[in-house]
């Protein structure tokens, strides 16, 4: 089992001015995020517009970055997709380019949405693969939950060791700690209270602009010092809450260039914020740049 705890960050993907990606800029990309101190990336995440990127840009985005990586944090590659065969050649892909882990969304457009279905769905998946599966609970865009019985009966699978939750629900959140897998948090506003509460560590998409600040909140928690844990978060906060409540990706995107991080350009149909959202979301930034 791969141990995915601490900070992986859910990376951007950088795009030129065309909207083409820019794998020059992603390679730099991982060394500042490396150099930031983060336990792993998350290749072709949410963050990183993963449904707008080809399987041949996935793949070669994986080979790529596991190799620039070169084993100094763990790497998680998405490998979702709506049809069983793509998710286990998309898997395998990834699998044989080095991968410790996939991250794996269930069937998220008008599949099975029962326990049984679901249940089955990575079955298939599991049967076919050799490494770490980390399921994904994101209801808000999935209409998809996955319940605290199924993930008690997931894990009896092979290769399930985890799951990323970004429901945001905190008592499931719990349920899920309390089955005994591995919980990554992944809604960006309950991430100080999800590790106090024993999640081995988060799949964060924040973390894309502000690395550092994610790592040593993770790792004040981790050290039990917990008053200067909750004055980190407070500069946190703000723009956490900005970028929850408005358009996600976007802002995400915009705030890790203004940090330095980044290209700043979306692909299509993903749009740039408009200029009044930026000023907000700068300062919102504001109490960061205090640290």
């Amino acid at each position: 089992m791969a141990n995915l705890s601490g900070i992986n960050l859910a990376m951007q993907t950088t795009f030129n001015e065309r909207g083409e990606v820019d794998y020059g800029a992603y390679e730099k990309l991982i060394e500042q995020y490396i150099d930031a101190g983060v336990h792993g990336l998350v290749l072709g995440a949410g963050s990183g517009q993963h449904p707008y990127l080809t399987e041949a840009e996935c793949n070669k985005l994986y080979e790529l970055g596991i190799k620039r990586i070169n084993g100094r944090v763990n790497v998680i590659c998405q490998s979702s997709a709506l049809n069983v065969d793509e998710v286990i050649r998309r898997s395998k892909h990834a699998e044989g380019a080095g991968a410790d882990a996939l991250m794996i969304l269930p069937p998220y457009f008008e599949g099975p949405t029962d326990d049984d279905g679901l249940f089955e769905f990575y079955r298939e998946v599991d049967a076919n693969i050799g490494i770490d599966i980390v399921g994904y609970n994101i209801p808000q865009s999935t209409q998809i939950s996955v319940s605290p019985q199924l993930l008690s009966r997931l894990q009896e699978l092979k290769n399930f060791k985890y799951i990323k939750d970004s429901g945001g629900d905190f008592t499931v959140h719990q349920q899920y700690i309390q089955s005994g897998g591995g919980v990554l948090n992944g809604c960006d506003t309950i991430a100080l209270y999800a590790f106090m509460a024993g999640a081995q560590g988060a799949i964060w998409g924040a973390a894309n602009f502000m690395p550092h600040e994610t790592v040593k909140l993770y790792n004040l928690v981790k050290d039990k010092r917990f008053a200067e844990a909750l004055e980190l978060w407070s500069r946190m906060l703000p723009s956490l809450l900005l970028i929850q409540t408005t358009e996600y990706i976007p802002s995400v995107v915009y705030a890790a260039h203004a940090r330095g991080f980044g290209t700043g350009v979306l692909r299509k149909p993903q749009r740039c914020l408009s200029a009044q959202a930026g000023e907000a979301l700068k300062a919102s930034l504001r109490p960061l740049f205090d640290l």
